[in-house]
């Protein structure tokens, strides 16, 4: 999971000094974020179906080849455009991690440590922006951003040499059938998904930006501000995955944990007039926001059909990289007009349209258990 995207956590960490080299401005650094989300979200379906037919093991072995691969090309990428095709090919790695990371632990965990276990591996993901915000973001004042950037490709083939030789060979799989649009409580975390996605894409790729360029921080400081989002996720992840566990409580964390995004979005508003809250957002992101898409993931899997989980991880996982692909190139636009303010009121906004999403289906949900 932290290398399924740790290509952009790296480009949101590494962002200051990518601009300045390679004259990539505010809105094309976003846009890298949408071709990749961009391709994720069309990938997932596939992707789902693929890890339903071939399981876990093989998907999350290419998955980790591909990343490292992807690592390889950013880190040769002489302007956007070679920065914006790498990224595609980085949509491949996010399409699988979902998908091959949850069928692994239905197929490998009992049932009741799997909350417990899905809030760990969805913590990845934020140990992949603590990756790219303190040790890697250090690593390029001495090695510069590219040395950086290489040293996170070597350690991805090392994880895949790991999952060769440790990963249980995949069992065979039952043939499933292909399920494309999403349905029911699907197609409710789904929606959901896009306004988070939106919302935290934002937040991913120009925090630093933003430290940097409005608030006066170093290079340094403003790669320790991401370190500060990934480690709340970490913790935000595991610690609200084991609360979805408890009966009756699951249908009712997205909407509140979108409600606390929206009050950390609005400390980062806020921040332009007192810059110490932009720490406090930072933390609020992780804690409410990024953990908002580790209870999806745990809804999921609480209530997939039997063989289905590959495939309804995947569409749920389609819309929240939808939500990613849209975000940033609006955030962008503000931000190149200089309008960093309403950028960040237009990410409370989206965690507004999340959290009534959210609650919606949770009354539904409510109502529906009643009259069962």
């Amino acid at each position: 999971m932290a290398f399924s995207m740790l290509q952009l956590f790296l480009i949101g960490a590494l962002g200051p000094r990518i601009v300045d080299e390679l004259g990539v401005s505010p809105a094309a650094l976003g846009l890298t974020t949408t071709v990749g989300f961009g391709v994720a979200a069309v990938l997932s379906p596939v992707g789902g179906r693929v890890v339903d037919r071939l399981g876990p093991r093989r998907c999350l072995v290419a998955l980790l080849v591909v990343s490292a691969l992807a690592l390889a090309l950013i880190e040769s990428a002489p302007g956007a455009g070679l920065l914006l095709g790498t990224v595609a090919l980085g949509g491949l790695p996010q399409a699988l991690a979902n998908p091959a990371t949850n069928k692994a632990i239905l197929a490998g965990v009992p049932a009741a440590r799997r909350e417990a276990v899905t809030g760990m591996k969805q913590s990845g993901v934020q140990l992949g922006a603590f990756a790219a915000g303190l040790p890697l973001a250090a690593l390029a004042p001495v090695a510069g951003w590219r040395g950086a950037v290489w040293t996170a490709a070597g350690v991805a083939l090392l994880a895949a040499v790991w999952a060769v030789r440790v990963l249980p060979v995949d069992p065979p799989m039952e043939p499933v059938p292909a399920v494309w649009v999403p349905r029911g409580m699907v197609a409710w975390l789904a929606s959901f998904s896009v306004l988070l996605g939106g919302g935290i894409a934002s937040v991913n790729t120009y925090l630093a930006l933003y430290g940097t360029e409005r608030l006066g921080l170093g290079f340094t400081a403003a790669g320790v501000l991401v370190e500060v989002l990934g480690v709340a996720g970490v913790v935000g992840r595991m610690g609200w995955s084991r609360v979805a566990a408890r009966p009756g409580r699951s249908r009712w964390l997205p909407g509140v944990l979108a409600v606390g995004a929206v009050g950390a979005a609005l400390l980062l508003a806020l921040s332009a007039s007192a810059t110490p809250l932009v720490w406090v957002a930072a933390g609020g992101m992780g804690v409410f926001a990024v953990s908002a898409n580790a209870v999806s993931m745990v809804l999921v899997m609480q209530r997939a059909a039997p063989g289905r989980a590959g495939q309804d991880s995947a569409l749920v996982s389609a819309g929240f990289f939808a939500g990613f692909a849209v975000g940033p190139p609006l955030f962008g636009a503000l931000a190149d007009a200089g309008h960093n303010g309403s950028g960040w009121l237009l990410v409370a906004g989206e965690f507004t349209g999340a959290s009534v999403v959210a609650v919606v289906w949770a009354v539904h949900e409510a109502r529906s258990a009643g009259r069962a």
